[in-house]
């Protein structure tokens, strides 16, 4: 796909599905990037947070975090702490909109924003942050998961590629994607 069929596939795909709101104002919000690389075989980014954090020590996550006061959207959230953590430029995003809200088990509003961006960006991990910073072809996410993460009534997809181990509240987010935008058929519950 060149970056104008996927964006605009993207674009339609999104305007048929009414994304998940919560409603729940007592909530931190926070806002992660969901960033598709604009190539034939398109590609996911994603980051592994560093080993020295208090939390999340070696996850995988999107680029994303707290809402600041100063940002004047959810939007502005999401491209604030890509530009962060990975040096990508924010007007090298062509932000689509806005995926299913969810709630991290910390008690954060989470607000995926999805994006397009150009393939084979300088990107850079900060090391203050994180360890790496990687992209995984979209098709690995139209596989069935190579296993679930459950607990309770929780049943989560993990995919694993080339080391890193995706999973938790980033697994549940790409499987919505998924199914939600390309049709896919990802079990999970929460």
């Amino acid at each position: 796909m060149t970056q104008l069929s996927l964006a605009c596939y993207l674009q339609q795909r999104l305007q048929q599905h009414q994304p998940r709101r919560v409603c729940q104002p007592e909530l931190a919000e926070a806002g992660v990037l969901v960033a598709i690389t604009n190539e034939t075989e398109p590609q996911l980014l994603l980051t592994r947070r560093a080993l020295h954090l208090s939390t999340h020590q070696g996850e995988v996550a999107f680029p994303g975090g707290k809402r600041d006061d100063t940002d004047t959207s959810i939007v502005m959230t999401a491209l604030r702490e890509a530009e962060e953590e990975v040096a990508l430029p924010l007007q090298q995003v062509q932000v689509i909109g806005e995926l299913d809200q969810v709630v991290s088990r910390f008690g954060y509003l989470v607000t995926p924003v999805l994006g397009v961006i150009p393939p084979q960006l300088p990107l850079q991990a900060n090391p203050d942050e994180l360890d790496a910073v990687f992209t995984v072809p979209l098709s690995h996410f139209r596989q069935p998961p190579s296993q679930y993460f459950e607990r309770g009534t929780i049943r989560i997809p993990s995919y694993d590629y080339q080391g890193f181990h995706i999973w938790g509240l980033t697994a549940m987010m790409i499987a919505e994607m998924m199914n939600n935008l390309w049709d896919c058929d990802i079990s999970f519950r929460v």
